[in-house]
């Protein structure tokens, strides 16, 4: 087995430190690990496998490392300009910000359910958002089953989504200050609105949970999607309701997800929550049934750990496929 190696870039923040967490059980052959954080971090160290690494200052030099893999877990601004460097280089690039997700060439994969669309060629790979990947997995299945037309999300997103600040401005307002980061108080409250209003009057996050189900499973399907900030410090429920061409067979449904491995399906009378999913690699899904108007519709709750299956490990699972389809 070739040993590879690889980098994370932006290893001190909550992602960045969860992907070093999950390459410790990854099926990737790390030869040497090299991280990279920005100069206040330079010179601090991290453990990995009972060894310790030293964090380098990330910069434009940064890519003459002999990496074979990178993880970006960084703003989209400097993943635009280091993924650009770093691919030129022939390096893979696994992107966890939102920067290359709608570049239309550069491919938006959750891997269970579309890592047929990598070629050898992609070094830049973009991780979709955190409530998307969920839902995906969730809904490929009925999609191939009974084919989808329309899709409607409502989340109840996680203040881990927000990183560190969220964190913080939970913690702040459970005291009752005020909150730093979101626009009103968080604690023992909801917010609709995650990220800034568009002309359109939907946010940023409902729009990327729209256009990046498109490009992952199919452009003809019509999507819509309210967000919504609650006051959970890990694990994204989301609530679907989708409706397909052919009548919903619940029992065929419910079949195919219990033989998934990615998969944790719940009962009729029990169902996931946060804590539930919480440290958890898998999707969980709970809360299916039919609408009770159209037989062509069904409800689905999905729940999953934000920060794990949200972003760090799927972004560790492309990168195990990488290695396996196109690192000789």
């Amino acid at each position: 087995m070739k040993k590879i190696n690889v980098g994370i870039v932006g290893i001190t923040g909550l992602v960045g430190q969860t992907i070093l967490e999950i390459l410790e059980q990854s099926s990737l052959p790390v030869d040497t690990l090299f991280v990279y954080a920005s100069s206040r971090s330079k010179g601090k160290e991290v453990l990995f496998k009972g060894r310790t690494i030293v964090i380098k200052e990330l910069n434009e030099d940064s890519f003459n490392d002999p990496l074979n893999i990178v993880f970006f877990a960084i703003e989209s601004d400097l993943a635009l300009k280091y993924a650009k460097i770093a691919s030129s280089k022939k390096i893979y690039v696994v992107d966890n910000s939102s920067a290359h997700r709608m570049i239309e060439h550069i491919p938006l994969v959750v891997p269970e359910v579309n890592s047929h669309v990598l070629k050898s060629s992609d070094y830049i790979v973009a991780n979709p958002n955190c409530s998307t990947i969920q839902s995906v997995v969730a809904l490929h299945t009925v999609h191939q089953l009974f084919n989808l037309v329309d899709v409607d999300y409502s989340t109840y997103q996680a203040v881990s989504g927000s990183g560190v600040n969220g964190i913080e401005d939970l913690e702040r307002t459970s005291q009752g200050l005020e909150p730093n980061f979101y626009p009103k108080t968080i604690y023992n409250n909801v917010i609709p609105q995650i990220d800034q209003f568009l002309e359109n009057g939907y946010t940023k996050e409902e729009m990327k949970m729209i256009l990046e189900t498109q490009k992952i499973l199919a452009s003809k399907i019509n999507i819509t999607a309210t967000t919504v900030r609650v006051p959970v410090k890990v694990g994204h429920s989301v609530q679907i309701k989708a409706t397909t061409k052919e009548i919903i067979d619940l029992d065929k449904l419910k079949s195919a997800y219990a033989n998934m491995d990615e998969i944790k399906l719940y009962p009729s009378n029990d169902y996931p929550t946060p804590l539930d999913a919480s440290g958890s690699n898998l999707v969980h899904i709970g809360r299916i049934r039919t609408d009770l108007n159209y037989p062509n519709k069904v409800l689905l709750w999905t729940v999953a750990d934000n920060v794990r299956k949200g972003a760090a490990l799927n972004a560790v699972q492309i990168g195990e496929y990488i290695y396996k389809e196109f690192i000789k």
